[in-house]
């Protein structure tokens, strides 16, 4: 029995492809000459065959790495290059507070 049900959960998984979703919308757009000729030595020198899911790939990477650039952040780029702000109280030497301490101890 356990292999029959082994038999039938391959079948079940065989049975239910991924769904894509339908291209529905058109794009159409119009080059000049010297871009029309860029576009097709590239996909020449690539070996593209499919334009079209380049074309799709290439707009669409680009719109997401934009989208990524513009997600608010919790620091500035500024803030992030120059690194903490804040003076290292390694190398500040003894606060107030320390001093206390220390006076409270050798009395």
């Amino acid at each position: 029995m356990m292999i029959k049900q082994a038999k039938k959960d391959k079948q079940a998984k065989k049975k239910s492809p991924e769904k894509k979703e339908k291209r529905t919308h058109g794009i159409s757009f119009t080059l000049n000459d010297k871009e029309f000729k860029a576009i097709e030595r590239h996909l020449k020198k690539y070996k593209i065959t499919n334009k079209a899911n380049w074309y799709r790939r290439t707009i669409l990477a680009h719109i997401w790495q934009k989208m990524a650039e513009d997600l608010p952040m919790l620091f500035d780029e500024q803030e992030m290059r120059q690194g903490n702000t804040e003076p290292d109280k390694a190398n500040e030497g003894p606060t107030l507070f320390d001093e206390q301490e220390m006076q409270q101890g050798t009395t």
